[in-house]
């Protein structure tokens, strides 16, 4: 299950009933429907916080995920996979000609992906995870022509 809340105000015209299903299709698609992941909604000064606390770069970004089932105490709970924190301003800016919607929907897919230990560094890598994006958005594009 992938919860969404917004904490941020900045950005007006986000549909988030729409993220919201589409989250449920991102799990389904991702087998993550019986974990737990947390999507939270920000803008770019607490993004930029954390960026600058974690990877030390001193500038907001994108998206940022924690896995959960990384690091010491991995497996105290197996179903908690992690946390994606998104800019939506950031995603505003960037959306070049995309939906709102479509751009975040794009970083919650990402994100997950990262929570299920897929990378980009490595131009392998990078292929395999751009490949599990489009197989994500397919079935977005295909659950949502279904309902209409």
């Amino acid at each position: 299950m992938i919860e969404i809340q917004s904490r941020q105000r900045k950005v007006r015209g986000l549909d988030l009933e729409a993220l919201r299903r589409r989250a449920r299709i991102v799990a389904r698609a991702t087998g993550t429907e019986s974990s737990e992941v947390c999507c939270t909604l920000v803008s770019d000064g607490p993004i930029h916080e954390l960026n600058l606390q974690y990877r030390g770069k001193d500038k907001p970004t994108d998206v940022l995920s924690f896995a959960q089932n990384e690091g010491e105490f991995a497996g105290l709970n197996p179903e908690l996979l992690g946390d994606v924190v998104i800019s939506v301003e950031t995603a505003e800016r960037q959306r070049e000609g995309r939906s709102l919607c479509d751009e975040v929907t794009h970083l919650l897919i990402h994100g997950v992906l990262h929570l299920l230990g897929h990378d980009h560094e490595v131009d392998d890598e990078a292929e395999v995870m751009e490949a599990e994006e489009r197989r994500v958005w397919a079935a977005i594009h295909a659950a949502e022509a279904a309902t209409g």
